[in-house]
């Protein structure tokens, strides 16, 4: 990555906030027929930006205001207040513009045609974006070969192994070249093999194309091996914002290791043990 590429702002949020309104019902037929109203604040006036190229984890306990910020930052949500620009676009404003930008991958909901095959909804994608017939296939068998999924794209996805149509899945989120990818909890359900996989796939197409990673997810080995830097907010305000290394270094002070031993091991036999050698 260049030195102009690493300085490149693509993302930048300022003072940003979010209220929902929640609605209390009372007892009685006046609280059933006129329920109160209150303001909830979701996301509380958070200002960060993103580089382009980083990989960056946006973290923080459930109901933190990770998903409503990525919500607002993809256009799906307005903000209360506060602004937002994505890849130098407005998402509010020009939500269409924006969508050929980026893309977006949800653990737990699926973006391919279960009824389809990956290649067939790749060509889907494809015409969705704009994209010639001759660009699509060729951005689609340039994914295959990189990803090496030759074996699977043929399949109808509701066959698939859940590893199997994860890895299918960020093929889709590339098909139209975004600059950057918005993934949340990619692994969530995977075993140990196929995460490793996802997050070696994830970490390959971001050194190779430049592609900005935003990540949500409660699995620490993802924010780990994955991430540059880590963005932790709670109650809807950003509480830290560091490089990972500087958070291992200033947090992780000391580890406890437990073991555990088949047998129960007295102090007098490691001594017994010890003269024995001797």
């Amino acid at each position: 990555m260049s030195k102009k590429d690493k300085e490149l702002v693509i993302v930048e949020a300022k003072n940003l906030s979010k209220i929902f309104e929640k609605k209390t019902k009372l007892p009685g037929l006046k609280g059933f027929f006129s329920p109160m109203k209150e303001e909830f604040k979701a996301v509380d006036d958070i200002s960060f930006k993103v580089n382009k190229g980083e990989r960056i984890a946006f973290v923080g306990p459930n109901g933190a205001g990770k998903s409503t910020t990525i919500k607002m930052l993809t256009g799906i949500l307005h903000p209360t207040t506060g602004s937002i620009k994505v890849a130098g676009l407005d998402p509010i404003k020009q939500r269409k513009q924006v969508a050929y930008k980026i893309g977006c991958l949800f653990g737990q909901k699926s973006g391919l045609w279960m009824h389809l095959s990956a290649f067939d909804t790749y060509k889907l994608f494809g015409a969705i974006y704009d994209l010639d017939e001759d660009t699509t296939l060729k951005r689609i068998n340039h994914l295959i070969e990189l990803f090496d999924i030759e074996d699977l794209v043929h399949t109808p996805v509701r066959r698939l192994s859940l590893g199997q149509r994860m890895i299918c899945e960020i093929v889709g989120v590339l098909i139209h070249e975004p600059e950057i990818i918005f993934l949340d909890e990619p692994t969530i359900g995977l075993d140990i093999v196929v995460k490793e996989k996802v997050r070696n796939l994830i970490k390959d197409i971001n050194e190779k194309s430049n592609v900005t990673v935003f990540l949500t997810s409660h699995d620490v080995s993802d924010i780990e091996k994955l991430c540059d830097r880590v963005i932790i907010i709670d109650k809807g305000k950003i509480v830290i914002d560091e490089k990972i290394d500087v958070l291992k270094e200033k947090y992780l002070k000391k580890k406890i290791v437990t073991i555990k031993k088949e047998e129960t091991i007295s102090l007098e036999d490691i001594i017994y043990d010890i003269y024995t050698r001797k």
